[in-house]
């Protein structure tokens, strides 16, 4: 069987709305490392889409998802509920910022757990807008492409969007908007669109993902808690991404001096296994009426023992601390090179959570065109990447934090080589 026959059945099977990276097929995967079905290797430094902090099939997650096989799995927890979905949102409630008294729910996907946020600020609130940022991105349902800043290809052909959602800059320097601008935007926003008495919650990345891991500064972060404090308004943090020591912190919003009153989260929440939550003030979570919430496979037995294992490999393999570590080791590489890659326009992000984005030299002109064909030549060596970035001109990194050394070293020497082949053809 070969990647290319795959390939043929998946064009005729298989609507192109799905779009899809690779032309090859994974046929089995460990760690940092995945093997396709004609047995090349390739590096994932996608992971999923950060799902796999983990990385691919930790025995620690397998052993805990077969202990659960072993009992049950599917009750649907609001038919039959069980208690490792207690003790899980009790240790969420725990880990998330904050010491006040939370609760939490789980779901599936990460845009069902944006869906619920809305769902319980509106209901604690009995307010109806929402404002969101431009570059955020929230999802593919149709409240998640509402709330999401970026047109193509999202949102392309979609519409109409739910109503009452509204847009705002997000403070991105590089592209010439400051925190300043930012602010200034939203209370033109309450000035001529919305009044802030009928915002019911401002949901933020604390770094945007999709957008191009763009972290929101502290003193903006600080800004938005007081706007929603004044207002009555309710402060989402969207840690889908960002979450579960990504970031060099167990979560994003640990870098604030600030607290959301609501955080989705999900991706690697459970190693690979689909899982999501909304993890809030108790007097909020407990704002929709019984049956408000939920859904057929929320919480999923198999998912939530996968989870409570990646929490358990979070401390023990002490992968907060290593984000920081190889994060570290990735931006000095990449800093090392800007002399030779003039394209580099910037290097960042917190923890793991590191992007470079690529410039045409001398200008402030977003450069997709190198970007993808460094992507490409990477890939052809081996190496899986992502971009990102409303303009398609920045690569986002999301390896495992469970890599190996070795294995970190052999990626950066690949990715420093497709660079230095991506600037000679430029």
């Amino acid at each position: 069987m070969s990647n290319a026959e795959i390939q043929k059945r998946k064009d005729a099977a298989t609507p192109r709305g799905v779009g899809v990276m690779c032309q090859f097929y994974a046929e089995r995967a460990q760690n940092a490392e995945l093997w396709d079905v004609e047995g090349r290797r390739f590096i994932d430094f996608a992971a999923g889409i950060a799902v796999l902090n983990t990385g691919h099939r930790h025995p620690k997650i397998i052993a805990a998802i077969a202990r659960q096989l072993e009992k049950f799995t599917h009750t649907c927890y609001q038919v039959v509920p069980y208690e490792s979905y207690v003790s899980l949102a009790e240790r969420i409630n725990r880990i998330t910022p904050g010491s006040h008294a939370k609760k939490t729910a789980f779901f599936s996907s990460g845009a069902e757990a944006v869906e619920n946020a809305i769902k319980i600020a509106r209901s604690a609130t009995g307010r109806s807008a929402v404002v969101a940022f431009a570059g955020g991105f929230h999802g593919r349902t149709m409240m998640g492409m509402a709330l999401t800043g970026k047109v193509t290809p999202y949102k392309t052909g979609f519409g109409p969007f739910p109503g009452e959602v509204y847009h705002v800059p997000f403070p991105v320097e590089l592209h010439g908007v400051t925190t300043a601008h930012s602010l200034a935007a939203l209370q033109t926003l309450f000035k001529a669109d919305v009044d802030p008495k009928r915002v019911a919650a401002i949901i933020l990345e604390p770094v945007q993902g999709e957008g191009g891991f763009y972290m929101a500064p502290p003193e903006f972060m600080r800004a938005l808690r007081a706007v929603c404090d004044e207002h009555g308004i309710l402060l989402i943090a969207d840690e889908i991404q960002t979450g579960f020591a990504r970031t060099g912190k167990l979560f994003a919003m640990e870098y604030y001096d600030v607290l959301p009153d609501l955080m989705t989260i999900a991706k690697s929440l459970a190693g690979g296994m689909p899982l999501s939550g909304v993890c809030g003030r108790a007097e909020i979570m407990d704002a929709p009426t019984p049956g408000g919430l939920g859904g057929t496979y929320g919480g999923n037995p198999l998912a939530i023992a996968a989870s409570h294992a990646v929490l358990d490999v979070i401390e023990e393999e002490q992968l907060v601390e290593r984000a920081n570590l190889l994060g570290q080791r990735l931006k000095d590489r990449l800093q090392g090179l800007r002399g030779a890659v003039p394209q580099i326009a910037e290097v960042r992000g917190p923890g793991a959570m590191v992007a470079v984005e690529f410039m045409k030299p001398g200008t402030h002109e977003p450069d997709p065109v190198f970007t993808k064909d460094m992507q490409a030549r990477a890939l052809e060596k081996g190496l899986l990447l992502l971009s990102c970035g409303v303009y398609s001109n920045v690569i986002r990194f999301l390896f495992p934090l469970t890599i190996s050394d070795a294995l970190m070293d052999e990626a950066l020497a690949v990715l420093e080589s497709a660079l230095r082949e991506s600037v000679a053809s430029a």
